[in-house]
């Protein structure tokens, strides 16, 4: 006589697989589709609420064998898929149109590797699954362009919108798209402002799950325009082991944090040198210092990234690391910080506002 295989029994046997992202297993999480027993044949499905492609082999492989525990089952099919979903952002700021979560990428101060870290973290997140855009914020000294390898002129379909230009799968949007490569913006703070309120709005961007912000550095009048006015779903601080870095660095999370936008992480660049030649470790600007202002101030210290030449010439070369040498270690470092940073934003409580319909007043006589 057969084993009939129960849905009790299989939840309980799947309960045993616990996702390493969050610590939390899959039915618990309510994360198990259409759950379907035929005799010893059962499938279902898995819905992650952020991009993980990388992942899903070894998560088969675990639901798989926990499934084939249960006494009675012989074949299981089990279908990975992801849905990621818009959450919550500022009080009182509206989100944006086809773009579910922005995220700001931000520093203290220059110099410390903003932007190649938008470029791989957004390259990271396409390669995981997600669609993904890049605004380069930074009015003075845009660099997306040259890191994206892409040229050339928005095209304007309808006459008063963007079409965003895309390489390795990401949509990107710059002031350098619109300028000569050695043209210098000489504008005042609220022309700056103006224009990249401009590039975000009137960009049609199409069906993003995550819009990264390569914010200017500082924390001066455009940084925190934009911080107030764009709807942020978190901010990502980067900083280098440096003193005077974590310094600056810690200004930029204190004014996200006045203007009420989590900080989902602190990445810490630069953080060691080695020898090539003789395989010698040095910090030479300082050791742990990210990870120590993250305790500080009670986030995530989401990874540190060696100080090498091969990141820089990879981005320099308009092929960022994450393309460059998909399967190397730095590839993969960004991918696990990339994975951090999109779990941190899936764990946060969501934005209902389309739930609601718009409720409009009329005047009756």
């Amino acid at each position: 006589m057969s084993t009939v295989v129960t849905e009790n029994a299989l939840l309980e046997a799947l309960k045993s697989v616990v996702d390493p992202q969050t610590g939390k297993d899959w039915v618990s999480t309510r994360a198990i589709k259409g759950l379907r027993i035929d005799g010893g044949d059962v499938a279902f499905g898995i819905e992650l609420g952020y991009p993980a492609k990388s992942q899903h082999p070894a998560l088969r492989k675990a639901l798989i064998a926990a499934a084939r525990s249960v006494p009675g089952v012989e074949n299981v099919s089990v279908e990975l898929s992801t849905r990621v979903v818009p959450h919550a952002v500022q009080r009182g700021v509206a989100l944006l149109p086809k773009v579910k979560n922005v995220i700001a990428v931000a520093s203290g101060k220059g110099g410390v590797g903003k932007s190649t870290t938008t470029v791989n973290l957004a390259l990271a997140l396409a390669a995981e699954g997600a669609s993904v855009g890049i605004l380069d914020a930074d009015i003075y000294g845009p660099s997306q362009p040259m890191m994206m390898g892409i040229s050339g002129r928005p095209e304007s379909i309808d006459g008063t919108s963007m079409e965003p230009l895309e390489n390795y799968g990401v949509q990107v949007m710059s002031i350098g798209f619109l300028i000569d490569d050695d043209q210098a913006m000489i504008w005042r703070g609220p022309m700056a402002t103006q224009a990249l309120d401009q590039l975000l709005r009137q960009t049609n961007w199409r069906d993003l799950d995550y819009l990264l912000v390569d914010m200017p550095p500082g924390t001066g009048d455009i940084a925190l325009t934009l911080s107030q006015r764009v709807p942020l779903t978190g901010a990502v601080i980067v900083t280098t082991p440096q003193d005077i870095a974590l310094l600056d660095a810690k200004k930029g999370l204190k004014m996200f944090e006045k203007v009420g936008v989590p900080i989902l992480g602190i990445v810490e660049n630069m953080a060691v040198y080695t020898c090539p030649a003789c395989g010698h470790s040095e910090h030479i600007f300082g050791a742990d210092g990210g990870s120590r202002m993250a305790a500080e101030y009670g986030v995530e210290y989401l990874g540190g990234l060696p100080l090498t030449l091969a990141i820089r010439e990879q981005a320099d070369n308009g092929r960022p690391s994450v393309v460059a040498d998909p399967e190397g270690t730095i590839a993969a470092s960004y991918k696990a910080i990339a994975r951090k940073v999109a779990v941190k934003i899936a764990l946060k409580s969501k934005d209902f506002s389309a739930k609601f319909p718009t409720i409009s007043v009329s005047k009756t006589t």
